[in-house]
């Protein structure tokens, strides 16, 4: 009686646990499906608001109007998608390029693929230069020889082989200049084939005239994707190219960029976006070219190319860009439209930080011509130099062998050491 009971009970208990397990897995499901129509309903509500005709279109203009129709074709939102492969069909172009056209182009202008010699493995050395410090100062050397057991000047050698560890090599240097240059040179002469025969190319004040019911040329589509694509692939590979000093100002110009040049797209302000980058890729070239020659040590070269940049940036980005294009950005529209839409403001702040970092890249330049001129020293200060690093035969061999005295001395005084 006692066990048919007890009996009952767990099974009693075995089906009230499971109905409460049952409960409150529904609960979860029930909560999980309200966040997810939640998170739906925000979306939905963000998106309406971002496409707010208000925002983009002038007056008794909607959406509706830019449905293809008698010949006008319309820039379409979901067509930038695909600027997203694009991008990565670029960096495959991209591999190849480099790998097959700028490795042979740069052993043909005397560059060499040098082989960088690894510091011995050390951790009381290789601690003190990811926490403290990667230029020590000659009393922590002192300090970091005597604690090792080795010599000052092979503690030195050691940190200047570490150094250029995290230096791209003059080689790496010259492949991502050549992609770069290659991609602005053509580039440029697609835009000059696409653009000279525009009315607006001649005539800014073209670029309003049936403003918005502009249609899309097929030039204007393909140049749009390419630049976009592109700064897409630059900023995907960010962390793997050769990092910069003006790191951070690369980094919102191409946000900006690729910002600028979808509003653009969305706005069906396609014939000012079209001037916008070919006024910027036609001075960026130079420059890149520069780049190689002065990696390849082809100094007077180098220097001329550089020469026209510094002309070509000062005329495009400092003359022609704010009293062309931000003339036709700012002042203009104010004659087609008494109430200027959103778009106006957000265009045109963007547009304004461009020509900030303008600015900036400008005094940086007229930096380097300044130390040109005086100096005969035509440094990119942006750039990390690699150290020379020289060891002799006697050194080598004792690094080799793990002397005693030198940096890679036996485990068991290294593992003594590292505190």
């Amino acid at each position: 009686m006692n066990s048919h009971r007890t009996t009952k009970y767990h099974v009693t208990s075995n089906v009230s646990s499971s109905a409460v397990l049952k409960q409150a897995q529904g609960r979860r499901l029930a909560l999980l499906l309200l966040s997810f129509t939640s998170m739906a309903h925000i979306l939905k509500t963000l998106n309406s608001w971002f496409w707010w005709e208000n925002i983009w279109m002038p007056i008794n203009v909607t959406w509706a109007h830019f449905v293809d129709r008698d010949g006008l074709v319309f820039p379409k939102a979901h067509q930038l998608y695909a600027t997203i492969p694009y991008a990565f069909v670029l960096l495959i172009i991209r591999f190849f390029s480099e790998r097959y056209i700028a490795i042979p182009l740069a052993k043909a202008l005397g560059i060499k693929n040098v082989r960088r010699v690894k510091p011995q493995p050390n951790p009381v050395l290789e601690s003190y230069f990811r926490e403290c410090s990667k230029h020590p100062s000659q009393s922590d050397i002192q300090g970091l020889a005597k604690k090792c057991n080795c010599t000052v000047r092979l503690v030195e050698k050691w940190f200047r082989r570490r150094r250029n560890l995290e230096i791209p090599t003059v080689l790496r240097k010259f492949q991502e200049a050549f992609w770069r240059f290659s991609f602005y040179l053509t580039s440029s002469i697609a835009g000059f084939i696409f653009l000279y025969d525009k009315p607006w190319f001649y005539d800014i004040w073209q670029t309003w005239v049936g403003y918005p019911f502009q249609t899309l040329l097929p030039s204007q589509y393909w140049y749009y994707m390419a630049e976009i694509s592109f700064y897409w692939s630059l900023l995907f590979t960010l962390g793997i190219d050769n990092r910069r000093k003006d790191f951070l100002a690369h980094v919102v110009h191409h946000l900006a960029a690729i910002g600028l040049m979808s509003g653009s797209w969305c706005a069906n302000y396609v014939r000012l976006g079209t001037l916008v980058m070919f006024v910027h890729d036609t001075a960026d070239f130079w420059l890149e070219a520069a780049k190689m020659f002065n990696y390849a040590h082809w100094e007077k070269t180098c220097n001329m190319l550089f020469i026209i940049f510094s002309i070509a940036f000062f005329i495009t980005r400092i003359i022609l860009f704010p009293c062309w294009i931000l003339r036709a950005t700012l002042y203009q529209p104010t004659f087609y439209s008494t109430t200027p839409v959103i778009a106006y403001f957000l265009f045109n702040g963007q547009l304004l930080i461009l020509q900030g970092l303008h600015l900036y890249w400008g005094y940086l330049i007229l930096k380097i011509l300044k130390r040109f001129i005086f100096l005969k020293d035509l440094k990119d200060d942006r750039s990390d130099e690699e150290e020379e690093d020289s060891v002799t035969d006697n050194e080598e061999e004792s690094i080799k062998n793990g002397n005693k005295n030198s940096c890679g001395a036996s485990k068991h005084l290294l593992n003594s050491s590292h505190h």
